[in-house]
């Protein structure tokens, strides 16, 4: 099944030769490693063919044989993943595709794949490759053999549920010992119930118990995710869903391989979503095209009265789209326009037209004029103060993505066509705005950013800087973080790259091992001024150190930046440490491609230059004898408390 995603890519395809021969041509060449940032262009091609799995699948073939170290060593900025495999039966299936789906998303991989039915062994022993440091995703492949190869002759219902009981009570305390031994996220899967098994009873009423008894069995095993913090789920019922079988019973019988090539394609797939996630890479922005993408037909032709997305058979396929493009904006994505129309008749529609579920207000930007687009996401990422790499444009147009990936790389593309059956398809597959889970922050994100119009408007009708800040009124919090505020902070410096000191990305269970540790500071920095409230913006982290405080990373959201936030919580950090009797604070900051307009942060607020690492970090102390004053235009509240929450 095609999925026609792209991940940030190059031009559409041309040319004669397709893009397997392409990186065939490369490997031959020997110039894989030197062309790598060129591979997830071609893959994204691969993605769109009608073979688009068995295609991904011989290029991760070719892929898996380049060394990642070459890779990284000559694109400084590329990080290969370590990602240790182990399962029940022959896995060895997943190298290639996983290779493949990583590699879209521009990540060699590093894998490590334990012996034949090993999983068992590899969970309980913290000294295996799962456990291993560095590693960030540890995949045990798991099929309905793990159960029905240990019942007894002949077997019952009762066998089975007596066997998925002990099975589930095994993987809930193994994920136990993950989450006090492992360094990555453990990935599990529920387990398909194929006919095969169900057959084997004759009677229907066994059948059905059967059915229900492994349902219950596979909700257990999702649940038990909730309850583990280094353990995720993939559910295999949607990718089985997609079609395909779950395996060739011939490789099963001979070779014990209980999951086929189609199904391990998917679950790679799912796995690379999984670990851009984890990186943080989640994408913030859904920028839409109008004309035959939100709606049938072209406004500027067929005027509002000609246009439908809802009262006619073709029309109402565009109203399930834009149902399905609201439902991913209320909750937390952001919504953007861009279109070659008049910007007065688009307005129009989005206020009035009867078809429309997407309004106005649902909207953060509106871009509708005759400029070039990928000019126009250039204006929309400033005006949002977002980077254009959080972007994802949706366009049917093959001429205007084409123009967008030349320009704007970076951006994630999403190849409509003219059958609008598709869109929402070609919208979910990629998953590009999935989080491991959803915050209050989330949910409020839009209306922030309509907010943050606001301030605009306000910073523009005021003289200065000076008089607009005083006009905002803003007040900043920073006290130890909240339980509910976890996940929150573990998002900011998963998701933060501008201000991001260290760039040391962080997932909930290592928020919590900090906020656990008597010698860790855990600090959330919240503000609102007069136009609202905007919840948890900043994070910071710092440990003692002999007689120091260590500043570990301070992040603070792009939406709020420039108005001294970050020096009212630094100048707080500093009081609260010469109080605390600390002799200095020290801290790092570590240069990246997009972190650069804070490199000179701690020099402006005191702190002296002590030396730099190979690595490009510069290392800061501040002796505590003088300290900065908090803005005047701020009010600033704090509690270092650990009861202040």
């Amino acid at each position: 099944m095609s999925t026609a995603v792209t991940t940030p890519s190059g031009p559409e395809p041309t040319g004669p030769e397709g893009p397997l021969d392409r990186l065939r041509a490369l490997y031959g060449e020997k110039r894989i490693a030197a062309a790598y940032p060129a591979v997830p262009a071609l893959l994204a091609e691969l993605a769109r063919q009608d073979d688009g799995p068995a295609q991904l699948s011989r290029a991760g073939r070719l892929l898996a044989k380049v060394s990642p170290e070459e890779i990284a060593e000559r694109h400084p900025g590329i990080e290969p993943a370590a990602v240790a495999v182990t399962g029940h039966g022959t896995i060895d299936g997943l190298t290639a595709p996983l290779t493949a789906e990583l590699a879209r998303h521009g990540v060699p991989l590093r894998v490590s794949v334990g012996d034949h039915d090993a999983w068992l062994r590899d969970l309980q022993d913290t000294g295996s490759h799962l456990y291993a440091p560095g590693t960030e995703l540890a995949l045990c492949l798991l099929d309905a053999q793990v159960v029905f190869g240990e019942l007894p002759l002949p077997w019952g219902t009762e066998d089975v549920a007596k066997a998925v009981a002990g099975k589930l009570d095994l993987l809930d305390a193994l994920a136990a010992r993950y989450d006090e031994h492992g360094t990555g996220t453990l990935v599990l899967n529920t387990l398909p119930l194929l006919p095969e098994h169900t057959r084997q009873l004759v009677d229907h009423r066994s059948r059905t118990e059967l059915s229900i008894v492994w349902r219950e069995f596979n909700i257990g095993l999702l649940r038990l995710a909730a309850a583990h913090p280094r353990l995720h789920v993939v559910d295999l019922e949607p990718l089985i869903a997609e079609g395909g079988p779950v395996r060739d019973p011939r490789l099963a019988a001979y070779a014990e391989v209980h999951l086929g090539e189609e199904l391990l394609g998917r679950y790679a797939r799912q796995a690379g979503h999984l670990l851009r996630t984890l990186r943080g890479r989640t994408r913030k922005v859904l920028v839409v095209d109008l004309d035959n993408t939100l709606w049938d037909g072209i406004l500027g032709d067929d005027g509002p009265d000609g246009i439908a997305a809802a009262t006619t058979y073709r029309g109402a396929a565009f109203g399930r789209f834009q149902r399905v493009v609201k439902q991913i904006g209320g909750q937390g994505v952001l919504l953007a326009a861009c279109s070659k129309n008049d910007h007065e008749p688009v307005l129009d529609v989005l206020r009035t037209h009867p078809d429309m579920i997407l309004r106005e207000d649902d909207f953060v930007r509106i871009s509708a004029d005759w400029e070039p687009k990928d000019g126009r996401l250039r204006a929309i990422a400033d005006r949002l103060n977002l980077g254009t790499d959080s972007f994802v444009f949706a366009d049917d147009s093959p001429f205007e993505r084409g123009l967008v990936a030349s320009s704007l790389p970076e951006v994630a593309l999403i190849a409509l066509d003219e059958e609008p059956a598709l869109h929402i398809e070609r919208l979910l597959a990629d998953g590009w705005f999935d989080v491991r889970e959803l915050t209050t922050a989330d949910r409020g994100r839009a209306a922030q950013y309509h907010q943050e119009a606001k301030r605009q408007d306000l910073q523009q009708a005021t003289g200065s800087m000076e008089e607009y800040l005083d006009a905002l009124g803003v007040r900043v919090e920073v006290t130890p973080v909240r339980d509910h505020e976890v996940a929150r902070l573990a998002q900011i410096t998963l998701r933060t790259n501008q201000f991001n000191l260290t760039t040391r990305r962080l997932q909930v269970p290592d928020v919590r091992e900090r906020l656990d540790s008597p010698d860790h500071l855990v600090l959330a920095v919240r503000s609102r001024d007069r136009f609202g409230d905007n919840g948890v913006v900043g994070a910071l982290f710092a440990h003692r150190e002999d007689q120091a405080l260590r500043i570990d990373n301070m992040l603070l959201s792009c939406r709020v930046f420039a108005r001294g936030i970050e020096q009212a919580t630094l100048a707080a950090l500093l009081d609260h440490a010469r109080e605390s009797g600390a002799a200095e604070v020290r801290a790092s900051y570590r240069p990246t491609a997009k972190n650069h307009k804070v490199a000179g942060l701690y020099p402006s607020l005191g702190f002296e230059w002590t030396g730099e690492s190979a690595d490009g970090t510069v290392e800061f102390r501040h002796p505590l004898t003088e300290l900065p004053e908090v803005p005047g235009h701020i009010t600033l509240d704090t509690d270092f408390r650990r009861d202040a929450g």
